[in-house]
């Protein structure tokens, strides 16, 4: 830990350092730093095992960058990284730090661990300190959870599909009497109420798009395969072609799941 805080170090050298590194900000490296968590969990959903050392190391490397970043500008410094989350996950647990019972499901620890949050933030209003950098999706969740604590949710997924059918309606009629930014905010109402579904539901709903991407791409890559073997591309084909190729994909993946 000590070598790479020391390379970080040498990269932000004013007389002998590099002239990239030098010209970063907080601003500019933090899409860097998303997407080198994105990248994680890419590798985690891969099972890619032999490649997320190398990934984690790439995330360690924005900690160290933007504690870097922050010692030049005398705000603080990577120990006080270390410090600040070490003595949160200490007073987070006193169920091991502590004298609390460890006698409590993985539920109620949960729920344990959110009133303490609470707590540290004071008498803040419900919606705060839910960051605004968040994937819009998982933003969504981490707001309606939220409010569900309060009591601000509906009782079953009943409510949550008769609302989605109702924005979707609203959408299918915007497309012909709203502007294009009035279509938009109807389109974005139908994502949230899709959102709070997946929440009542317990899914990820950015796991479940990556993986309907993955789907997507698997199967127009085999339209591709099929295309190229008589010597086309897509855009020697037509619609109708590529979506019977689509069909013939989607089979070949049902019959893969059931065997």
């Amino acid at each position: 830990m000590d070598r790479l805080v020391e390379i970080m170090a040498r990269l932000r050298d004013p007389a002998t350092g590099c002239p990239w590194d030098l010209e970063q900000t907080f601003s500019t490296i933090a899409p860097y730093t998303l997407e080198e968590a994105h990248e994680v969990a890419d590798a985690i959903r891969r099972q890619a095992w032999d490649e997320l050392p190398g990934e984690l190391g790439d995330l360690l490397f924005q900690v160290v960058f933007h504690s870097r970043m922050a010692e030049d500008a005398g705000l603080f410094a990577f120990p006080d990284v270390v410090r600040a989350i070490s003595d949160k996950m200490v007073s987070r647990h006193p169920h091991v730090f502590g004298d609390e019972s460890r006698d409590k499901s993985a539920d109620q620890q949960t729920v344990d661990w959110e009133r303490m949050k609470a707590a540290e933030r004071g008498a803040a209003r419900v919606l705060d300190g839910v960051a605004l950098g968040l994937p819009a999706l998982t933003r969504a969740v981490k707001l309606q959870k939220r409010a569900a604590r309060v009591g601000f949710d509906w009782p079953s997924t009943d409510e949550v599909v008769a609302k989605i059918t109702e924005e979707a309606a609203e959408l299918a009629e915007a497309r012909d009497r709203l502007t294009p930014a009035e279509v938009e905010e109807e389109f974005g109402d139908l994502l949230f109420v899709m959102a709070n579904l997946a929440r009542h539901l317990k899914i990820d709903p950015e796991a479940a798009l990556r993986g309907a991407n993955a789907k997507f791409e698997r199967r127009f890559r085999r339209i591709e395969d099929w295309l190229a073997e008589d010597g086309r591309t897509p855009t020697d084909s037509d619609l109708a072609e590529m979506d019977a190729l689509w069909n013939r994909a989607k089979a070949e993946d049902k019959l893969a799941q059931d065997s």
